[in-house]
């Protein structure tokens, strides 16, 4: 049998060579987030890339908090991410790490530059910087001290780190060349004198590195081989070469840069959900509408359908848009053999089957998933009161209406043929209760052929439902206008993003259920338990997604 032939995309072809021709004799990659936030679906493209190049090569995979900026950081977001990267089944093992587990490192390294001349201390103010660095098309011009003796550098760096300077007065430059083509080579500042607390740190120190210069620091003292990271961050790659490059690294890691994973017409910049969480036009970083991990996590997503997903968008260098529309075909795709086909009724409208016993109850064998056996079937409870949707009855249908209207008759899902005799209406002339007659001949299973009827409807017991609570979620931006409004750059938010339907029923068989269960729900969707409010006496259900894709593979 021939070998299947592989395609490898650009990163795991340029590991490849690395190995080939000895630059490393292994693979060890690491995912590096700031925790400023919780990660977001574009962070999984990240997560699972690394993670899994990890796994192709038999390498090591490192967690590490890139946690140099103590104004934005916080223990909640380390903790959400760990959880986030946990549950998508990225494993670091022994491997949880730091920046600032390295910050005695990172300064010893600073001082390094300093005694071979490649660093110093500034007095610029940051406008003066700016000014002074030049634009894309004009070089910069050199500060003034730029040619401050080693010596002098050393004293004032050491003063810098004990605390004898004024936020901001002071920072250190590393000296590179201030006519540089690429402006990240203008004599970038590396540390600066910010006096914070730390979340890991306290309060030991009051100047931290720079991202530019901690990131490929704790690269290399890692011992990561391959930096992978998103195209930003090209333009960055020759600082982080001379960081490790002058810094002495033996073996230095590689930067390699992908696209990232853009999403239409969704929300992942962290200062718009910040905002959002704070007006409290969402309850939360982990709100069904948003797309950070946490939030589709809890709307009912599950790990498989996110790799899919990743998986179908690609590794390249292009920029490029996917539609959300994709990601929910995966969801549904993953979900449509693994979960029970329930019955539930979102908009209740009592149905009495006037001829069925009064006080009997059969209960009826249903199939939990007609294209899987393996799921099984439970007992679903059948009497003389129901509840069905109440866009199944009509008092005057129109034509090709094939559900319940007077003197026709449809199928009860699982159960009989019911035909509508009459219907009672409130003073407001509100249909409240419709009522049948069933043929006890025409029960499912039964091989009752005598007639067919064009309709079937769902239905349950209503002695024995569960009265739950149902979240309708639509897309938080309105994609007619898109994300963002081009003259003030707010928000363009969908008002109808979220429907509670607060009366809704349920058939018994969900009593056991618990959170992020999910199941699909018979002609509504895909349902999950939500997880922060869903309680066993007050079942909340989040829909995850409809039954309808208007997504298509390609051909």
């Amino acid at each position: 049998m021939a070998n299947e032939t592989v395609s490898k995309n650009f990163i795991e072809q340029e590991i490849d060579k690395d190995l080939a021709e000895g630059v490393y004799d292994h693979v060890c990659t690491r995912f590096p987030p700031e925790p400023n936030g919780y990660l977001h679906i574009g962070h999984a493209k990240s997560i699972l890339l690394n993670y899994g190049l990890a796994q192709e090569y038999n390498g090591t995979f490192h967690m590490r908090f890139d946690d140099t900026n103590p104004t934005k950081e916080k223990v909640e977001f380390v903790e959400s991410i760990k959880e986030d990267i946990q549950w998508l089944g990225a494993d670091w093992k022994d491997h949880l790490y730091f920046a600032s587990d390295y910050f005695d490192q990172m300064y010893e390294y600073a001082v390094k530059l300093i005694k071979k001349g490649k660093a110093y201390v500034c007095d610029l103010s940051p406008e003066e910087i700016r000014e002074y660095r030049g634009t894309l098309t004009e070089p910069g011009k050199d500060s003034p001290y730029r040619n401050r003796s080693v010596e002098e550098n050393l004293e004032l760096f050491q003063n810098m780190k004990d605390g004898k300077y004024k936020d901001g007065e002071k920072v250190l430059r590393a000296k590179i060349d201030m006519a540089s083509p690429n402006i990240n080579m203008r004599d970038p500042i590396i540390y600066r004198v910010a006096r914070m607390s730390h979340h890991n740190t306290g309060d030991k120190w009051c100047v931290y590195p720079m991202y530019d210069f901690a990131h490929p620091l704790e690269d290399a003292i890692e011992g990561i081989t391959h930096s992978i990271c998103t195209l930003e961050f090209e333009d960055h790659r020759p600082l982080y070469d001379w960081v490790v490059k002058e810094c002495e690294f033996v073996q230095p890691p590689r930067q390699i840069e992908f696209s990232k994973l853009y999403l239409t017409n969704v929300v992942t910049g962290k200062r718009y959900i910040k905002k959002l969480v704070e007006d409290g036009i969402v309850d939360g970083w982990d709100d069904p509408r948003l797309v950070s991990i946490a939030a589709l996590r809890r709307r009912g997503f599950t790990p498989e359908s996110i790799k899919m997903f990743i998986d179908m968008c690609g590794v390249s260098k292009s920029q490029s848009s996917v539609d959300y529309a994709m990601l929910e075909y995966c969801i549904r795709e993953d979900l449509k053999m693994k979960k029970p086909r329930m019955m539930a009724v979102l908009d209740p409208i009592k149905l009495v089957i006037d001829n069925y016993p009064e006080g009997e109850v059969e209960y009826l064998d249903v199939a939990n998933n007609l294209e899987n056996e393996e799921l099984g079937s439970r007992k679903v409870p059948f009497c003389r009161e129901l509840y069905i949707e109440r866009e199944d009855f009509m008092e005057e249908p129109p034509k090709k209406y094939f559900r319940l209207f007077p003197g026709n008759e449809v199928r009860l899902m699982h159960a009989y043929f019911v035909k509508c005799e009459s219907f009672v209406k409130d003073e407001d002339g509100n249909v409240t209760e419709i009522h049948c007659t069933y043929d006890p001949e025409t029960k499912c299973g039964s091989g009752f052929t005598g007639r067919k009827v064009k309709g079937t409807i769902h239905w349950v017991p209503a002695p024995y439902a569960v009265k739950a609570e149902v979240r309708l979620y639509e897309n938080l931006v309105d994609e007619e206008k898109g994300v963002y409004n081009k003259e003030d750059g707010s928000l363009n938010l969908n008002p109808d993003s979220l429907k509670i339907l607060k009366d809704c029923y349920v058939e018994p068989s969900f009593g056991d259920a618990k959170a992020y269960d999910s199941f699909q729900f018979v002609r509504n969707g895909y349902f999950c338990i939500d997880a922060k409010d869903s309680a066993p006496d007050a079942l909340v259900f989040n829909r995850i997604v409809s039954l309808k894709s208007s997504f298509r593979l390609p051909k």
